[in-house]
């Protein structure tokens, strides 16, 4: 209906123009021109110009260099409230030649006029969106823009998203907010633009909203005033941005304020506020001040202040990470949102993420990738230093062995056959998304640290500066990083180094084998699961090795060395876990290593539990050796490797290796590993209880109550968490500390069955509290339960419905939370089956973009837990046609790989694995 009234509307302007108005009169027509009766022959005939050319192809990837942008203003209409959106945008760019076409971007954007201005002259063009996956669109003028400077002015309007992509609107309370989210190509759903990384410009924003609400953007905002009816929000140009990271948001927000106090790196204070929905404005102090410590730490590591005039910190409900906008991160509000009595996880995140996503305010945003094949720098790098700024801001928390487990986990892809390199050639738009993966993160963060681990500390600090330096404020690539790194490093073998890492896939696997001097020899190949054969590969590994206190490192680029080290104790073949590869031993030096797991650093306690979990999936390591590797590690005074003790032999319990008496057996070992210490007797579950604890202690116990109630099933234990939960949705909100929330509602849900389900949906959707509300909605999908899933499901969780449709029990769910609970429906074992119909049922909607940032990329996540062949094949015939050439291709032939080698490890080894569980003590 709105179409049809614009249309009406152009007609009615149309008609107004050719009819005079009252009193006007007619003037008699020129010589030359066309009259009711026919042409007068005076002047010669003048031929209207010829028609453009046609169109040449779109580009579906890079649009070239023919229009170079150099400066944005845009001026954008945001009521949260609303539906639609509008804006004015104009773009200062220049021709490189003459031309009746300028290809950019612009996605479901209803464009209802468009003019350049170019040599003096304005002409109009008209706009056509040529893709509606990319939203590469064109301008098309009747004449060709002459070569040079150009102004593009642009009038539109857009929808506002429900999901975290483009501009977003979510009501939280009574009130409603909306949001940007433009990485990775999302710009182009909010405003007319070159929406390349390459194209970094200066940003003039302005933004209309309604009178009283909160408007932020990159920039300070220099003044308010009223017109129309609406304020009108004001901020300074950026300094030199790409599009991606442009940030507008709008809303009733609570605000608290501070500033980072000035430094050896900066001479004046720097502006910082903490931005969030209502309901969070008693919890922003933690983030307030401790944002602080690690703004001042990052300055410190790159030599250099910040380089923006203010930081804002703004959270979103429905955010599924964060985003690291220039002068303007925008956070999940359960990153932020806390207290210094928040559980150990959430505060392991805060400092995690919010130096990551600062770090890349330098690292991204003051120098950003040419194109998208250079983001695995941007987020490699960011992701090694928020776990290493995240540890030097809290050392209490031991926030850096997450960067190892999350490494170790990345192996896990890497060691597929299906999949890529870190650094991948991008050539269309499509790809984008899916290199916003573990690989990039994980295994990209790991081999940085590795590479940072073999040149030393200070050389590769001097390399990260050298590099910045030569970039400031422009666009860089993956070989001006390697350059300064070489130029550092004083050694010509650490460029092909890195570059073997980052320019192929796999996971290298390092074998020792004993020697007749005593020593060992190191052989690399390409790790591989039983059953699997892949490429041959070589690495340039940066080996280091550890006995006692003695550190050796070395670097393998050959198929072999001889490798002696002279040192007290038992061989640890990744000291400190801090390279990227998976190690195969002797028998007896496995033994010796698992018998001392106990006194390893976490690191190398995570380095010892991921070789030998590969190892049984490899065919080679045994049960037992699970088993006996979970009796140390249970006891390993760092709580990430205590909280991996079970990684091995859960592996197992997912993959359908034990039967049931096996798995009898495993719950009572389990009860044995951990009774003792951390048994049911005396354990308070009241807020606040272990308040004067350490966070190593407090997660420990957390971890190891977990195991107790979720995997041996100890009833007394199960009993007094759902009796708390029962007790803190019944409205006693001391009953219950954070910290027990995952055990406690799950062990209630699992007593109370469906009518519970229904009760904790309600307490769910009452409660806008950050934690909770997606705690208790996260117990529901992944319950494991039939009933409760089968009604979540009939319920419906449908992508398509808004919430003003839905009229069920559901109504108050978000889009994101809908599509949460399919997700871990699907995951779940038990309840797959259903996820999996659910899912092919509402494949095409899924795959649409609503979800949000990279949700189409990895929705073939959802069915990695099954284990079969059959469900392989049915995967591969049934699914690939319908993600052919779209963004999660690639993660669904991983999916497909991964279910198959289920299969194949629990056929080869279910009956010894079952049988030697049985006879666990």
């Amino acid at each position: 209906m709105r179409r049809a009234m614009l249309a009406i509307s152009a007609l009615t302007v149309v008609m107004a123009a050719a009819t005079p108005a009252l009193g006007q009169k007619i003037q008699p027509q020129k010589v030359g021109q066309t009259s009711l009766h026919g042409r007068i022959p005076i002047d010669p005939v003048r031929l209207p110009p010829p028609p453009p050319p046609p169109l040449p192809p779109t580009p579906l990837g890079k649009l070239g260099s023919a229009v170079t942008p150099s400066a944005y203003r845009l001026d954008v209409t945001l009521d949260p409230a609303k539906d639609l959106f509008t804006g004015h945008a104009e773009i200062d760019a220049a021709l490189a030649e003459p031309s009746a076409h300028v290809f950019l971007h612009g996605n479901g954007l209803n464009v209802s006029l468009a003019t350049a201005t170019a040599a003096g002259k304005v002409v109009t063009g008209t706009w056509k969106q040529l893709d509606e996956e990319t939203g590469v669109a064109a301008l098309t003028f009747d004449e060709p823009l002459p070569a040079g400077r150009v102004t593009f002015r642009l009038d539109y309007d857009g929808v506002f998203n429900k999901g975290p992509v483009g501009l977003f609107h979510v009501k939280v309370g009574d009130d409603w907010y909306a949001w940007s989210q433009f990485e990775s190509i999302d710009a182009r759903s909010a405003f007319p633009s070159f929406d390349e990384p390459g194209f970094k410009t200066p940003y003039t924003v302005t933004l209309r909203t309604p009178p009283g609400l909160t408007a932020v953007s990159n920039a300070p905002e220099l003044a308010k005033t009223q017109e129309a009816g609406l304020d009108v929000h004001r901020f300074a140009p950026t300094l030199p941005l790409p599009s991606y990271l442009v940030a507008m948001m709008v809303g009733p927000f609570a605000v608290v304020e501070g500033a980072v106090p000035p430094n050896a790196q900066r001479g004046e204070a720097l502006p910082l506020r903490i931005i969030s929905p209502k309901p969070n404005a008693d919890r922003l102090s933690f983030a307030l001040e401790n944002s602080k410590t690690i703004v001042a730490l990052l300055e410190d590591y790159f030599g250099q202040p910040f380089p923006y005039p203010k930081l804002d910190q703004i959270t979103s409900p429905i955010m599924p990470g964060a985003m690291e906008n220039a002068g303007a991160d925008n956070y999940a509000d359960n990153l932020i949102v806390m207290g210094e009595d928040a559980p150990v996880p959430q505060k392991r995140k805060f400092g995690m993420v919010v130096a990551h996503e600062l770090a890349h305010q330098w690292f991204g945003d003051l120098v950003t990738p040419a194109w998208w094949d250079d983001i695995w720098l941007n987020e490699s790098f960011a992701n090694w230093m928020g776990y290493r700024i995240g540890n030097a801001w809290r050392p209490d928390l031991h926030i850096g062995s997450g960067a190892t487990a999350e490494g170790f986990a990345a192996m896990n892809t890497d060691a597929l056959v299906a999949g890529r390199p870190i650094h991948q050639a991008i050539t269309a738009s499509n790809q984008i998304d899916a290199a916003f993966d573990t690989i990039t993160y994980g295994k990209g963060g790991h081999v940085v640290a590795m590479i940072a681990a073999f040149m030393g500390d200070h050389k590769f600090k001097d390399g990260v500066r050298r590099y910045m330096a030569a970039h400031r404020y422009g666009n860089a690539s993956s070989a001006d990083f390697f350059s300064a790194m070489a130029e550092v490093a004083g050694d010509p073998r650490i460029l092909p180094a890195m570059q073997s890492f980052t320019d192929q896939q796999g996971v290298p696997l390092i074998t020792f084998t004993r020697d007749a001097g005593g020593g060992y020899i190191a052989a690399q190949s390409r790790y591989v699961r039983l059953g699997t054969t892949a490429p041959d590969t070589r690495w340039g590994v940066p080996l280091c090795l550890r006995k006692g206190a003695v550190r050796q490192c070395q670097l393998l680029d050959g198929p072999a060395a001889a490798v002696t080290i002279n040192g007290p104790g038992v061989l640890m073949p990744n000291e400190n876990g801090s390279g990227y590869y998976r190690f195969e031993l002797p028998r007896k030096d496995w033994d010796a290593l698992i018998a001392s797991a106990d006194r390893l650093s976490g690191n190398e306690a995570l380095a010892v539990s991921d070789s030998l979990m590969a190892s049984y999936q490899a065919g080679r390591a045994n049960t037992l050796q699970l088993a006996a590797l979970a009796r140390k590690l249970a006891r390993n005074p760092d709580s990430h490797a205590a909280g991996a003790a079970l990684n091995g032999l859960e592996m197992l319990r997912s993959a359908g290796l034990m039967d049931d008496a096996a798995n009898t057996a495993y719950r009572r070992f389990v009860a044995r590993l951990y009774a003792p210490a951390f048994g049911s007797a005396g354990l308070d579950l009241r807020a606040g209880a272990y308040a004067a604890d350490d966070a190593e202690t407090l997660q420990r116990r957390v971890d190891a109550i977990g195991a107790l109630a979720g995997i041996a099933k100890a009833g007394d234990l199960q009993a007094k968490l759902a009796d708390a939960a029962g007790a803190f949705l019944g409205g006693d909100k001391a009953a219950l500390d954070p910290m027990w929330f995952d055990d406690a509602f799950g062990a209630w849900l699992d007593r109370e069955g469906l009518a519970g389900g229904q009760k904790m949906l309600d307490a769910a959707l009452a409660s806008q509290d950050p934690v909770l509300r997606p705690t208790l909605l996260a117990t529901l999908g992944s319950s494991g339960k039939v009933g409760i899933a089968t009604w979540l499901l009939s319920e419906g969780p449908d992508p398509k419905r808004t919430e003003e449709q839905a009229k069920s029990a559901n109504a108050g769910l978000r889009l994101s939370e809908r599509l949460g609970l399919v997700r871990d429906i699907t995951a779940s074992g038990p309840t797959r089956d259903l996820g999996y119909a659910w899912v092919q049922a509402h494949l095409e909607d899924l795959m649409g973009g609503a979800g949000g940032i990279f949700f189409a990329s990895r929705l073939p996540q959802m069915l990695g837990s099954f284990c079969s062949v059959e469900r392989a094949d049915e995967f591969a015939t049934a699914l690939r046609p319908r993600f052919a050439g779209k963004t999660g291709a690639l993660e669904l032939d991983r999916v497909i790989e991964k279910v198959r080698d289920c299969a194949v490890l629990q056929t080869a080894r279910k009956a010894e694995a079952s049988a030697e569980l049985a006879r666990l003590r």
